[in-house]
């Protein structure tokens, strides 16, 4: 029996990584890429994945994301087919599933290089 993720995100494209995600860098973390999605972005740095999801009609409300890599215990990934359009990741953590659906422009497999970079090495 398959279970509900316990959040799901769709990153739509890469984009240059935010210069207001600093703030949020603890010792020496770093930024390595940042993805749209349908309101916002997604950081992936060198210790976690930071998702900033905007909501309500004006955006002004922020909920924000971070998923430590060492909380991830197994991950997919799955390229995306002739009928299927989206590529998918899956993540299985601590907390529970986590689905992030990647759009034509995510390279599928620069994703799984870089969670296993960050979870093989954490």
């Amino acid at each position: 029996m398959e279970m509900a993720p316990i959040a799901a995100w769709t990153l739509v494209d890469e984009c240059p990584i935010p210069h207001d995600i600093a703030p949020l860098m603890v010792g020496d973390e770093r930024p390595v890429a940042a993805y749209k999605t349908f309101r916002d972005t997604a950081v992936f740095t060198t210790k976690r994945l930071i998702v900033r999801d905007a909501q309500g009609i004006t955006g002004k409300k922020v909920e924000m994301y971070s998923l430590p890599y060492s909380s991830i215990n197994m991950w997919s990934t799955e390229n995306a087919g002739t009928l299927d359009f989206n590529a998918e990741v899956e993540l299985w953590t601590r907390a529970g599933h986590i689905k992030i659906k990647l759009g034509k422009g995510v390279d599928v497999r620069k994703i799984d290089n870089l969670i296993g970079w960050a979870v093989l090495n954490g």
